[in-house]
């Protein structure tokens, strides 16, 4: 007789804000760089060719899972992913990022677009997916988008960027090809997300990796809009949703008011102040994944003072603030693993 995975869905129940036995905890970039089985991997492919293979890359989403006992996995793969299916030519480049040979300018280049058929355009990603949710995982597994101001960064600035310069210049300056060009990737965004549910996600997590570079009236007039467009159309799939940002701790209340159910912290934003300032949902978050890197006396430290905020009131899911070194040992994730689940258990009790 085949024994049947029990399957764990406490971060369901924690997104919802339910009251749950133990704080569920996962970590961004939980997958990768910092493993010596993906390091092994990647002396033999790329990025693409793991995200293109689905039995490889479903292997390299569930390890962590495996390692750590954290409570989901997150999907392997990059936020550039659908860009391709616009017509953006889009590579990776080692010890630089995703760099753009075709970045947006004008009206026109926006009219260009394209648009994503996911079944078409990302089927492996798709299958990664079934893959996972029908055979392998028994804790929910977390899709992911980058939203479209960071999309648009990229697309404009041709790569990577400090300070954004160009994109904040474009939307200033070019008001009808910015909403074109947000509306264009909501779109993009809300087909792509609504295929990973339908094939097996069971929580989606919008990443706005850079959009901090914002001010709030900025935001609110350029932002919050196309945001609120993606937000309520996912509210229909039924699957937690979360808001997740670096460096915009002054745009978490506006998160708060969109149709999510979790808003994720960074580490610049402690989880008490947070509350104080009025966010009521699920919270996500957020030790500064750099104190990994500390002696085990100091990360036990932080761990517990972080849970201590997020126990104050049900709806909270540990996080890192950021995703996880390279240089992070797999034996620490482990370890912080077990001191949030065993922590929290002690004091749910």
């Amino acid at each position: 007789m085949v024994q049947t995975k029990i399957f764990n869905d406490t971060l369901l129940k924690a997104c919802r804000g339910e009251r749950t036995s133990h704080v569920p905890l996962w970590y961004m970039r939980q997958a990768g760089r910092s493993q010596p089985e993906y390091r092994v991997l990647k002396e033999k492919y790329s990025l693409f060719e793991i995200t293109h293979q689905p039995e490889l890359c479903a292997y390299v989403t569930r390890l962590p899972v495996e390692q750590y006992n954290v409570d989901a996995a997150i999907l392997y793969k990059d936020i550039m992913t659908p860009l391709p299916s616009l017509g953006v030519n889009v590579e990776i480049k080692t010890g630089i990022g995703p760099v753009i040979d075709n970045p947006i300018t004008s009206l026109a280049d926006v009219e260009k677009l394209g648009e994503i058929s996911p079944e078409d355009d990302v089927a492996y990603v798709l299958e990664t997916i079934r893959i996972l949710t029908q055979e392998q995982l028994n804790v929910p597994l977390i899709g992911f988008a980058g939203a479209p101001f960071t999309m648009a960064s990229y697309m404009i600035e041709g790569g990577p960027s400090k300070n954004y310069n160009k994109t904040k210049a474009f939307m200033y300056a070019e008001p009808k090809a910015w909403f074109a060009l947000m509306n264009k990737l909501a779109s993009m965004t809300i087909t792509y997300a609504k295929a990973q549910i339908n094939a097996g996600a069971k929580a989606f997590q919008i990443f706005d990796s850079w959009v901090g570079a914002l001010n709030v009236a900025d935001y609110r007039a350029f932002i919050k809009p196309v945001m609120s467009r993606i937000f309520t159309a996912l509210q229909s799939e039924g699957v937690p949703l979360i808001m997740f940002g670096v460096g915009a701790s002054h745009l978490a209340k506006e998160w708060h008011d969109l149709s999510v159910n979790v808003v994720g912290l960074d580490w610049r934003l402690p989880i008490r102040e947070a509350r104080a300032m009025g966010l009521t949902k699920t919270l996500q978050g957020n030790l500064d994944p750099a104190i990994l890197l500390a002696p085990w006396e100091v990360i036990e430290e932080r761990v517990k003072e972080i849970l201590e905020q997020g126990m104050e009131q049900d709806g909270y899911v540990f996080n890192l603030g950021h995703g996880v070194f390279p240089q992070v040992k797999p034996e620490t994730l482990q370890r912080v693993a077990d001191l949030v689940h065993d922590y929290s258990a002690s004091r749910l009790k």
